[in-house]
């Protein structure tokens, strides 16, 4: 298959990198580096980007953005920021590519585990991703070309825990493989319109 990877560079991305690289090709795409350079809050650059890899088999986006804090210090535009930035960026890239990828092709997004298993100070993330698993719930039955369309939802990855573990008091890491695997689950499997969740 030939397969977009926006957010390559990240720890998720790196994990869908890994476990699909060997078998597929893989054009990574992402900000500030990759293949291609793209800004995923700006339509004319994934427009550009599509054009640029031409038709594909499958797109997985794992980047995107939220605030954290307390919601008492929490605003609208607090909320909005992450629905912006990891919603609303997500959705962009799949209505851009419902026709840059293939018959049968799939768009796997990226989500987290905090709308499931909440921490403090992540009401924000958390409405981010429960916003993505009903968008895809949804989507995925209104797809043209029999595309497939699925989210992954990782908890906190072992090899972030240096920077983010002191946020998820109590919540178990997972491996780097458990998440590839998932994203494999998506692009190769069959499954859509799920929330595939790794804890």
């Amino acid at each position: 298959m030939k397969i977009i990877l926006v957010g390559a560079s990240g720890d998720v991305g790196k994990t869908a990198f890994e476990e699909l690289s060997s078998r597929h090709e893989i054009i990574t795409a992402g900000r500030s580096s990759g293949d291609i350079t793209v800004d995923l809050a700006s339509p004319e650059s994934v427009e550009a980007m599509y054009l640029q890899t031409g038709p594909v088999d499958a797109v997985i986006s794992a980047a995107g953005e939220v605030e954290f804090g307390r919601l008492s210090d929490m605003t609208a535009d607090t909320f909005r920021y992450g629905l912006e930035n990891k919603v609303l960026t997500q959705i962009g890239l799949v209505l851009a590519g419902l026709n840059a990828v293939n018959d049968g092709g799939s768009f796997t997004l990226t989500s987290g585990i905090l709308d499931r298993d909440p921490v403090l100070m992540g009401a924000g993330a958390a409405t981010a991703n429960g916003a993505l698993a009903g968008f895809v719930k949804a989507a995925a039955i209104d797809l043209p070309k029999n595309l497939r369309l699925n989210v992954v939802s990782p908890g906190l990855l072992e090899v972030s825990s240096d920077q983010y573990g002191a946020w998820f008091p109590g919540h178990e890491l997972v491996s780097s493989k458990r998440v590839g695997l998932a994203y494999a689950k998506c692009v190769e499997g069959a499954i859509t319109g799920q929330v595939v969740a790794v804890d």
